[in-house]
């Protein structure tokens, strides 16, 4: 009889502790491995927006249109828009010269050399030199012409035309040689006149012109004039 209560007890207790082991074992085991990480990052809200960090496939916004810029203006030729108008001319021809004066006459042949520069494609700024040698006066001296002025041209139309005709009014002075007795060489000079020009080729004109002279030497004035013919170089 207490063997076969012995062995009852004995059962009861291996049934009761079968199931607190498996407890335990699975309790341990579950312990020994760390629980996973979650590997998802996404939010949907954000505690400090400046510290967020922007997701890695987020993609880039739209650079925002620019606005159309508009078609720049074409440079302007410095030669006035015009392959034909050029801003600096040399001129060199030949210069007859009737000077009348109280000691003597003469008539006198030179050079007549020009520079113009022009500031637009009506008005210049002119300098122009003439050098001039004639017969023998006051007992066989040779006379010398020589006169520098200086001034403003202004021109009528367009020089793509054939012929331009221009005006222009200069002052300066006027050396005169042989010397009158008590007077000097050197006297101040006022050029009025005018002229036109033809073009010949794209750079290069032919000119003829006329100009009246007003001089002050031996201590009166002359009223002279002058005519010449050359050619024109534009560049």
């Amino acid at each position: 009889m207490k063997r076969l209560v012995f062995a009852a007890l004995l059962a009861l207790g291996m049934s009761v502790g079968l199931p607190a082991q498996q407890s335990a074992s699975f309790l341990l085991a579950n312990a020994s491995q760390p629980a996973a990480l979650s590997t998802d990052t996404r939010f949907n809200f954000t505690l400090v927006p400046e510290l967020a960090v922007p997701y890695a496939n987020a993609v880039a916004p739209l650079p925002a249109a620019q606005p159309a810029i508009p078609n720049a203006p074409a440079p302007q030729n410095p030669n006035f828009g015009s392959d034909d108008n050029y801003r600096w001319e040399v001129g060199l021809g030949y210069e007859f010269i009737h000077f009348k004066s109280a000691p003597f006459s003469a008539n006198l042949s030179g050079l007549h050399t020009d520079v113009a520069y022009n500031l637009n494609d009506w008005f210049a700024v002119e300098g122009n030199v003439v050098s001039a040698w004639g017969g023998k006066v006051l007992g066989g001296e040779t006379s010398k012409y020589v006169l520098f002025t200086g001034g403003g041209r202004v021109g009528w139309g367009p020089t793509r035309r054939r012929w331009s005709p221009w005006a222009h009014a200069l002052i300066g002075g006027a050396h005169l040689n042989p010397q009158v007795a008590g007077e000097g060489k050197n006297g101040f000079a006022v050029q009025l006149g005018g002229g036109a020009d033809y073009r010949w080729r794209g750079r290069v004109s032919f000119r003829a012109e006329g100009d009246y002279v007003r001089t002050q030497l031996y201590s009166t004035s002359q009223n002279n004039f002058q005519f010449g013919a050359g050619v024109v170089l534009h560049f």
